[in-house]
């Protein structure tokens, strides 16, 4: 599906939303971004209308999404909006028949990505040869979305504008185009300093305009293109095909909650409008259960005669 006949659906459901349902203008402002992946998907797997969409086609998406680091929560509020789309094309005689998956039908994955250790995550943004100018862009990719947290689309939406070396800070957009303000430690600073100098000051295209992370080519670095990279990475360093972006970004969480950090804290980093959300991200590891134990546990010590 070309972008034209995309963005007058899209144009037309927001008119629907408005109209039809008086949806506030932050939640139709939300359902489009929910929408978003999919056009991506179509064109991706050259689907040319919503028309030749069945429902292995659907499940395929989900399953694309799931892939793409989304959590199960994320996924189900897509496919809740989706179905509303749906409903709305099927009622207008654009499609003639409906592909989403029965309401039940598809029971998607509850268990989170897995986190990495904090040595397996320093092996992870360690592993590009930076001698070479990808593996610079690839090393200071990695270090922004571990020093980050940043979802997939965020890291690829950053902008040379956004960074802002002097104060490690960097500007992203997260879901529904909410804004936020996302640290970066000397690693990071570092590696993204060297690339922005050394590599990305000398590549520029038409379709680079003000993009962070570029290709060979100067086009900006898609969100498909970042899930390879990371892969890739992955892999060379033994930690499994598994490891995805968003597993960095839970890794992100969980390292700052053993090391002390307030919860309230980490939620305000990663974007969450709900701390109930990022509890689902804390997670404790053996050891460090272990050891709160036994530090305070009036059992759990020796007992002196």
């Amino acid at each position: 599906m070309d972008r034209d006949e995309w963005q007058a659906l899209l144009t037309g459901f927001q008119g629907h939303l408005q109209a039809e349902r008086s949806l506030a203008p932050l939640t139709i402002r939300n359902y489009k971004a929910d929408l978003a992946p999919l056009q991506e998907f179509l064109e991706l797997k050259g689907i040319a209308s919503l028309r030749d969409m069945d429902r292995l086609a659907m499940r395929a998406y989900l399953a694309w999404l799931h892939e793409l680091g989304y959590v199960r929560h994320s996924i189900a509020r897509k496919l809740s909006v989706l179905r509303t789309f749906l409903y709305w094309l099927r009622r207008r005689g654009d499609i003639d028949h409906d592909p989403a998956p029965a309401r039940g039908a598809m029971k998607l994955d509850s268990r989170l990505p897995r986190f990495l250790s904090q040595q397996e995550a320093e092996k992870l943004v360690q592993a590009p040869d930076t001698s070479q100018p990808t593996g610079v862009r690839d090393r200071a990719l990695l270090e922004l979305v571990y020093a980050g947290g940043l979802r997939v689309s965020e890291v690829a939406g950053v902008n040379l504008s956004d960074v802002n070396s002097e104060t490690r800070e960097i500007r992203v957009r997260g879901k529904g185009a909410k804004e936020r303000i996302v640290l970066m430690g000397d690693a990071a600073r570092s590696a993204i300093s060297h690339y922005m100098a050394e590599v990305r000051s000398k590549i520029s295209s038409i379709d680079s305009d003000d993009a962070l992370f570029v290709n060979r080519y100067g086009g900006r670095l898609s969100q498909r293109s970042i899930q390879k990279i990371v892969r890739k990475y992955a892999g060379q360093t033994g930690l499994g095909s598994q490891v995805h972006t968003h597993t960095l970004r839970h890794s992100f969480a969980t390292h700052l909650l053993e090391g002390g950090a307030d919860l309230r804290v980490v939620q305000e980093l990663l974007g969450h409008a709900s701390p109930a959300t990022t509890q689902a991200y804390t997670h404790i590891t053996g050891a460090e259960a272990r050891r709160a134990y036994m530090t305070a546990h009036p059992r759990a010590r020796k007992i002196q005669d």
